[in-house]
């Protein structure tokens, strides 16, 4: 596995420190104006979620682990757990359905999701970026409201709430995206 500096860690990347694999969720540099600069960088264990706060010199090494990343097709939840598909070989994998935090509402049957893996460990799961959901309710549209920023709420089929413009009604299908949780455009 590469070493890399402590000043060269990037929000996304996987390192192993104290014995466990970690995802550097955000990444601070810091230049006090005494002593030596370095990186803040808030760290989310891949086993158990945890969080850890961390300072990283840049004469730091630490260790950066590349995983492998797979297309699974979603088949379905089971006692908390996602049941997965690999497309190719056809063997099924069980992850925890709170690994997907608060993007799990966007998870639909026969989705393709991109697990990352180390060896044969499953440790982390996305999903695609833009999904298209249907409005369950919203406010009607009102005549002559064409305001250039103006945001109606709208709760989705699965029971998000997003915020839609003034234009879009009820039963509509729109396309949200899944990092931001925003309404992108109409499907």
């Amino acid at each position: 596995m590469p070493k890399i500096n402590g000043n060269e860690i990037r929000p996304g990347n996987v390192l192993e420190h104290n014995g466990g694999l970690w995802a550097a969720v955000k990444v601070d540099h810091v230049k006090p104006g005494k002593g030596g600069a370095f990186a803040q960088v808030e760290l989310r264990n891949l086993r158990n979620g945890s969080k850890l706060n961390e300072r990283f010199r840049s004469a730091d090494k630490v260790e950066k682990v590349r995983l492998e990343q797979k297309d699974q097709q979603f088949l379905y939840e089971d006692n908390g757990m996602l049941v997965l598909m690999d497309t190719d070989t056809y063997d099924q994998v069980q992850l925890p359905s709170d690994l997907l935090g608060e993007r799990r509402p966007f998870l639909q049957d026969g989705m393709m999701v991109v697990v990352e893996y180390n060896g044969d460990e499953p440790l982390n799961a996305s999903l695609p970026q833009k999904v298209v959901c249907k409005i369950a309710e919203t406010e009607p549209v009102v005549k002559g409201q064409t305001a250039a920023n103006s945001f109606k709420p709208a709760v989705l089929d699965n029971g998000v709430k997003v915020s839609v413009p003034p234009f879009v009604g009820q039963d509509e299908e729109i396309v949200v995206n899944t990092e931001t949780m925003e309404y992108v455009e109409r499907a």
